[in-house]
């Protein structure tokens, strides 16, 4: 494998993977492919088009790359009123 990264779960992402963190070995060369990764991995229910993703604390697009190290947080909608 080519890179190691860590992801945080939160919310959803948690209760679908029983996991709140991650160490992730993997080939994939961009934040959407290691999301479509770890979904089919952990049977995550949603899009990518439903979410935003941020490395390393800042929000970025899902065709960024990112080095081993990084830490990646996959952030679901947010329900509020």
């Amino acid at each position: 494998m080519g890179k190691t990264v860590v992801v945080n779960y939160f919310a959803l992402f948690r209760e679908q993977s029983g996991l709140s963190r991650e160490n992730c070995a993997t080939d994939c060369s961009t934040l959407a492919e290691l999301y479509e990764e770890l979904s089919r991995k952990h049977g995550f229910s949603l899009r990518l088009k439903e979410l935003r993703v941020a490395k390393n604390d800042e929000f970025c697009a899902w065709e960024s790359s990112f080095n081993s190290g990084d830490e990646i947080v996959f952030i679901p909608p947010v329900a509020g009123g």
